[in-house]
């Protein structure tokens, strides 16, 4: 297992970076553009490193999928509900993608979006018919933004009544 072990010595560079390549970089460098200058005292101390001792790492237990970033486990992470199914397959994709790209974050919705259908067909296995009204929150919607709820409704029965159309439209003509 490869976790993130850090020594106050990993936080000092001998060497000067150039960041003038990120937009925005050291904006707030100059201490005669910084707001908050005459109330802290800077000494530099706060950067000499940290002094603190790094707790033991929380172990891992089941996949945890980890970012291209950073290819190690973080400090905390979540193991309540690993990857599995569609969905865990369509996370699996995502995380190769770069956390700052649509490939990440867009089969991550549809994975949320897979993950809420695949709970409601496992409920249904199991024998328990799940409360869809009250688990989307559609009864404080009811109370609280009925106006919108029923435009809501009304645009998803529109929808379903093209979408059969178009499809009994189809087995018509190849019939």
């Amino acid at each position: 297992m490869i976790t993130d072990e850090t020594n106050p010595s990993d936080f000092k560079r001998s060497e000067k970076a150039d960041y003038s390549r990120i937009k925005g970089w050291g904006i707030d460098a100059d201490p005669e553009n910084d707001p908050a200058y005459p109330m802290k005292k800077r000494t530099g101390e706060e950067h000499e490193g940290y002094t603190w001792e790094r707790p033991q790492q929380q172990p891992e237990t089941v996949e945890i999928l980890k970012s291209v970033e950073r290819p190690n486990l973080t400090a905390a992470f979540g193991t309540a509900s690993p990857p599995e199914g569609v969905n865990g397959a369509i996370r699996k994709f995502a995380f190769r993608y770069s956390e700052s790209s649509y490939g990440r974050w867009l089969p991550l919705v549809l994975a949320d979006r897979i993950g809420a259908v695949e709970g409601i067909i496992d409920d249904l296995k199991n024998g328990h018919l799940p409360n869809v009204f009250a688990e989307r929150g559609w009864g404080a919607e009811w109370k609280y933004n009925r106006k919108n709820f029923l435009l809501k409704i009304a645009a998803a029965a529109a929808v379903t009544a093209v979408a059969v159309s178009i499809l009994s439209s189809k087995k018509k003509s190849d019939d």
